[in-house]
């Protein structure tokens, strides 16, 4: 299933599950040439870093090939996110997805209905009032 989760990953590369998300500066810093102040949110896209050139030549093209070896450079290919925030669920989207794709190809013909469909991307919604919740325990 090594070739499976190839094509899953690049599947995954040129349409991300998670957007990206928020951070909040903690220092002053300059990045391409504006000054981003100390506690100002930041947003990063894994959308812009799945494309970006640099990192995978010929970004628009569907390869599993590049995730071969090595595969990319750590922090490069961020579906679940990286680092001490990764998504728990990592693994286990891995298993239902690998799952998932078995069962379909092994019981279906798949074809594309509208085959040159666009994509589009958006950022995730924000709550204006930042969704406040109240938590209340089980009654047992």
């Amino acid at each position: 299933m090594k070739y499976s989760w190839n094509v899953a990953r690049e599947a995954m590369r040129l349409s991300p599950p998670g957007q990206g998300a928020f951070r909040e500066a903690t220092t002053d810093f300059v990045y391409a040439g504006f000054t981003i102040p100390k506690g100002w949110k930041t947003f990063w896209t894994v959308y812009s870093t799945h494309k970006n050139p640099k990192y995978f030549p010929e970004p628009e093209k569907f390869d599993p090939s590049r995730f071969e070896g090595s595969g990319p450079a750590p922090f490069t290919y961020v579906p679940f996110g990286g680092g001490p925030r990764m998504c728990p669920g990592r693994e286990y989207a891995r298993q239902e997805i690998l799952v998932f794709l078995h069962n379909v190809v092994t019981k279906f013909k798949i074809e594309k209905a509208i085959p040159n469909e666009k994509i589009l991307y958006h950022s995730s919604p924000i709550p204006t009032k930042g969704a406040p919740v109240r938590l209340q325990p089980h009654k047992n």
